[in-house]
């Protein structure tokens, strides 16, 4: 073999022994753990965060506000009698996670969090511990596989009541826009009246991030895709966007609480399907 397939192999042999784990390159739940401050991520995560804040230093900001505003929504579904969660893209635990705010609100919730990584999947099967009266279940599955997640998200969910859909910072994985709303149909068509989606996405209108994100997505990394905002608007088609409608994470029903510095770069919003 010569040096480059001697690399691959022990890419690969490492990367079987880690169980899935490749640690040769970027990872995105890695990296944003470590954007959040956490601990679950290697030196190439490390390296790739610290360069993307270098071209973009209100990454930190931005990661920071999408995480609150999935608590925020979470508060909002939960009033709104909502006991159903399936959380796409759910990454690796941190503090305040979904499941947390839904079930210190009402104990009874069943959630159910999905990831292909195999890192969130891992510590997401040891640490997400659910209360007595609800149930949490960790799902590995792909999201453009949205036919499994669903089935497999009927064995814990009850799918003819209402759910409600986190996707934080998860749509950009599906590089092409129609492939990504056909997702996001898919799901939402298989859920009945009264479900709700809750979504938020980096944008693509500020050039110091659209420079940080092409150079990660270079790195060798999965790559991600910025959307313009008419794009991140369409994921709600169909459905009726809650007051007030599609902003940045920070502004969405701040009085909520769980709030997060203001951010350029991210977009926010939720919406009920009637």
């Amino acid at each position: 073999m010569d040096s480059r397939e001697d690399l691959e192999f022990l890419r690969k042999t490492q990367k079987d022994l880690l169980g899935g784990i490749d640690t040769w390159v970027p990872d995105s739940a890695r990296v944003w753990n470590y954007w959040l401050g956490g601990k679950d991520n290697f030196t190439v995560d490390r390296e790739a965060a610290e360069e993307y804040a270098r071209l973009f230093p209100g990454i930190f900001k931005l990661v920071h506000g999408q995480r609150a505003f999935g608590a925020r929504a979470v508060r909002y579904l939960v009033a709104k009698g909502v006991r159903q969660f399936l959380v796409l893209g759910s990454g690796l635990p941190a503090d305040e996670n979904p499941h947390q705010v839904a079930q210190l609100l009402a104990p009874q919730c069943r959630v159910v969090c999905v990831d292909n990584d195999a890192m969130a999947v891992t510590h997401g099967e040891a640490l997400l511990v659910s209360t007595p009266e609800g149930a949490i279940h960790q799902i590995d599955a792909d999201l453009r596989d949205p036919g499994r997640i669903l089935a497999e998200t009927a064995q814990i969910l009850d799918l003819g009541q209402p759910v409600a859909i986190l996707m934080i910072a998860v749509l950009g994985h599906i590089t092409d826009n129609d492939q990504a709303r056909q997702i996001v149909r898919h799901l939402m068509d298989a859920l009945p009246t009264g479900s709700y989606l809750a979504l938020s996405d980096a944008t693509d209108i500020h050039p110091d991030l659209v420079q940080a994100q092409q150079g990660y997505n270079a790195s060798g990394a999965a790559p991600y895709r910025l959307r313009t905002p008419e794009q991140i608007e369409q994921f709600f088609d169909g459905l009726e966007q809650i007051e007030p409608g599609l902003v940045s994470p920070a502004l969405w029903l701040p009085d909520l609480g769980h709030q997060a510095p203001s951010a350029v770069g991210a977009l926010a919003g939720a919406a009920v399907k009637r």
